[in-house]
């Protein structure tokens, strides 16, 4: 088979792959009901953040993996810290595409309205990773359950979170890629009680983000971009009570 018309066929597959993340997305914004971006409520809000975290993964003997996670998130139009999530990880690489994970979290949360100007969370989670890397692009699957304990709400609340990530090289700037990723969120149950709500069963947020990525070496790559978050407290009236407009600044590091 000509080499072009190999080289083509992997083209297309990458522009099937990105444009699969993005009708993702879109199946995401319309399949639940009251169409969650259209129909905002009088409760909606928005504000402008900026997300600064840090991702060190390290290689370990015998296909083990460690992981550790420093995310800063600034909120009020990045006047004040929103949010710290501190998250830890070991993992296991199963194959040379499918990776488990076992962590726990560490969720600040600082500068609340209400009921109390800060209050904390605590989560342990279960992931699992599928990465392809194909000549013409990258391909990530990450799926999570994570258990949640949060201050001034009873009970666990259980999450589950799907993202696919799509990283497509530019070709003329080997070290650049476009890269496109959604995440949706859904708590699986209800906890907490009359005077002390936890989350509610349903959809939690959603998460979509355009950008670039940078690669300096085999260890450190960075990416910029927009990214926008919707998310739906049930126990107001419209689903996307509060959108964020992100900028998004994330480094990662592979040793």
């Amino acid at each position: 088979m000509p080499m072009e018309r190999i080289a083509g066929q992997r083209r297309h597959r990458a522009a099937y792959v990105v444009w699969a993340v993005t009708l993702w997305a879109l199946i995401v914004f319309d399949a639940f009901p009251a169409q969650a971006y259209t129909e905002l409520g009088p409760n909606t809000k928005s504000d402008f953040r900026l997300w600064t975290p840090v991702y060190l993964t390290v290689k370990l003997p015998a296909s083990f993996l460690a992981y550790m996670e420093v995310n800063p998130r600034f909120a009020d139009d990045v006047t004040n810290l929103d949010q710290l999530l501190l998250r830890p990880a070991i993992g296991y690489q199963l194959t040379d595409h499918v990776s488990i994970w076992q962590g726990y979290a560490w969720v600040g949360n600082y500068n609340q309205p209400s009921p109390t100007r800060f209050f904390e969370e605590n989560r342990i989670y279960q992931q699992v990773n599928y990465l392809h890397k194909f000549s013409h692009l990258k391909f990530l699957s990450r799926t999570r359950l994570e258990e949640r304990w949060i201050e001034h709400a009873d009970g666990t609340a259980v999450r589950f979170r799907q993202m696919f990530r799509a990283d497509v090289p530019i070709p003329p700037a080997p070290t650049w890629a476009v890269v496109v990723y959604d995440e949706i969120f859904v708590n699986l149950n209800t906890v907490g009680t009359i005077t002390s709500k936890g989350p509610e069963a349903g959809l939690d947020q959603n998460r979509f983000f355009l950008g670039v990525n940078k690669i300096f070496n085999q260890h450190v790559n960075v990416d910029l971009g927009y990214q926008n978050q919707m998310i739906n407290n049930r126990k107001l009236e419209g689903n996307a009570n509060l959108i964020n407009h992100i900028l998004l600044l994330q480094l990662w590091i592979n040793l």
